[in-house]
């Protein structure tokens, strides 16, 4: 059975970009220059994950305005806003995900659209400036064909629906089918943005969660090299392929202050401790490391109620290739559509023109072009 991806971001009006539509393949990298959008497309792509995933619309844009078409001239209300939306492909087919989004004089959601084989099955309209709702109206197909009712204006009204939705006729089953699809595929994306910088230190073992910034690398090697022994052996493999010299291993080391300490073996030679390597040695590290290791090692909302081979987590990286050199492009590109290729891992990330370079001489890698 298909499992919940997004298969398609669209920019109607978001930022610098106007009626952009990108399909998302299994893996998907945008490049162009400096101030062509990449980094803009993904952050429409984690902005409708937080919003998925019921966080409140504030929180997920905190500067509205910066998201507003330079070209929106506000209407006799002084209102501004931005539009933006999604397709979850999974076992309902094709589910349509539309917002707009109100961002001047105060931020809130005006219009929700949820649409499966063109039948609109939840739609939201701003009824009242003054109140801090939404009309609400949702397929039901039973003896009332919609029903009605108020919604918050700054919750995404289809992660609302599973608790609203009943599920006792056929039509309100059609739009739970279609709603918990396109929730699941959208909460099912982990942002991750190493910083060198931050992973050098010794850090305390705990439960090995990969944070986004990878600054616990450290603990999470620690982790794999005790729990996970396979993928751990697979990572000390990769890593030859992107660090200098020969890699034998990577090991885990325990302090006496209870901090643990990652080490990468050297033949005949004393283990190196990953302080001392260079930037993109690390960033290549924490990489590859995300790209191997399962969904439940990730510092993310686990989605208890979907089993987890139902689910297809997506990796959303920008800057995908910095610091970085070819040889290790390409080793990261290989393992890359090596792991995406069973289904459970899709990779959308922002990269250079060199990359994309490397990337389009590449099967089953698809490299959107941003240039203006």
């Amino acid at each position: 059975m298909a499992r919940p991806v997004v298969s398609e971001l669209r920019l109607s009006a978001y930022a610098g970009r106007r009626r952009a539509v990108h399909p998302l393949g299994p893996v998907t990298l945008f490049a162009g220059p400096s101030g062509s959008g990449k980094s803009t497309v993904l952050h429409a792509y984690e902005a409708l994950a937080r919003l998925g995933a019921g966080e409140p619309l504030g929180e997920v844009f905190p500067d509205p305005a910066a998201y507003v078409p330079d070209s929106a001239r506000p209407d006799a209300e002084g209102r501004r806003g931005f539009s933006l939306g999604c397709t979850v492909d999974g076992p309902a087919g094709p589910v349509r995900l539309d917002l707009a989004v109100q961002a001047e004089p105060e931020l809130r959601i005006v219009g929700e659209r949820l649409t499966r084989h063109g039948r609109t099955l939840l739609t939201t309209a701003l009824r009242d400036p003054g109140r801090t709702t939404v009309q609400a109206a949702w397929h039901t197909a039973g003896s009332t064909p919609v029903t009605r009712a108020p919604l918050p204006d700054d919750l995404l009204g289809t992660a609302l629906l599973p608790l609203r939705v009943a599920g006792a006729t056929a039509g309100q089953r059609e739009v739970l089918a279609a709603a918990e699809q396109t929730v699941v595929g959208l909460r099912s994306l982990f942002p991750c943005a190493p910083e060198p910088a931050k992973m050098r230190a010794p850090v305390l073992a705990g439960e090995g969660r990969l944070l986004r910034d990878c600054a616990n690398l450290a603990e999470v090697l620690h982790r794999t090299h005790n729990a996970c022994p396979r993928r751990h052996q697979r990572l000390a493999a990769v890593a030859t392929a992107g660090c200098a010299g020969p890699v034998t291993g990577i090991g885990v080391r325990e302090l006496p202050d209870g901090t643990v300490q990652a080490l990468l073996g050297r033949d005949a030679r004393p283990a190196t401790p990953l302080d001392r390597l260079g930037d993109g040695e690390l960033r290549y590290l924490a990489l590859a490391l995300t790209l191997l290791t399962g969904p439940g090692v990730y510092a993310m909302d686990r989605i208890a109620e979907v089993p987890e081979a139902m689910q297809c987590l997506t990796l959303l990286t920008d800057d995908l290739d910095r610091g970085l050199d070819a040889r290790q492009v390409g080793a990261l590109l290989d393992l890359t559509a090596d792991i995406t290729a069973d289904g459970h891992m899709r990779l959308v990330g922002a990269v250079g023109e060199a990359t994309a370079a490397q990337a389009r001489r590449m099967p089953g890698v698809a490299v959107v072009d941003l240039t203006p």
